[in-house]
């Protein structure tokens, strides 16, 4: 399958919807130096291609009550592929956990969780993360301070 790539003109487009992808149509063309049919079109082959894979709202993670992260290394007894897979189903349906690799080095995966507080961090990982079958270490970290977090992809054409 052909890989899309995008040119200059959709790359203006990309780093102003990451911005705010609540801008109009009209906003969002001129802003790119399009006139508006043409940019729409432009934004929907980027929609088909699956180069925009979605649209969201940004919440603060302090602001809803939920101000700890804590990134976990967990390793499997075993790396083979069924043990993978079942460890990457089961860990798709925990909505604490906002991000999860498939790692090489001393982890088979890497994980960051959020939660209210550490109680709700030692229930999500006594109730959930050490129930799972054929985990076989797991390792904790909390951040102290979040000094960078970024959406936006550095795309050319800014």
């Amino acid at each position: 399958m052909p890989k899309f790539i995008p040119d200059a003109i959709d790359q203006r487009i990309l780093a102003h919807l990451q911005a705010n992808a609540r801008l109009s149509n009209v906003e969002l063309a001129a802003r790119a130096g399009l006139s508006a049919s043409p940019c729409l079109r432009r934004v929907r082959a980027l929609e088909d291609a699956g180069v925009i894979k979605g649209y969201a709202a940004l919440v603060d993670q302090q602001a809803v009550g939920l101000p700890v992260s804590v990134f976990i290394m967990v390793s499997l007894e075993k790396q083979i592929e069924q043990a993978l897979e079942t460890f990457e189903t089961r860990i798709r349906a925990l909505p604490e956990v906002m991000e999860c690799y498939l790692m090489t080095g001393d982890s088979d995966y890497l994980l960051r969780v959020v939660a209210a507080d550490l109680f709700a961090y030692e229930r999500f990982l006594l109730t959930q993360l050490t129930k799972f079958p054929g985990v076989s270490s797991i390792k904790s970290s909390f951040a102290l301070k979040q000094v960078v977090y970024r959406t936006a992809l550095p795309v050319a054409g800014n």
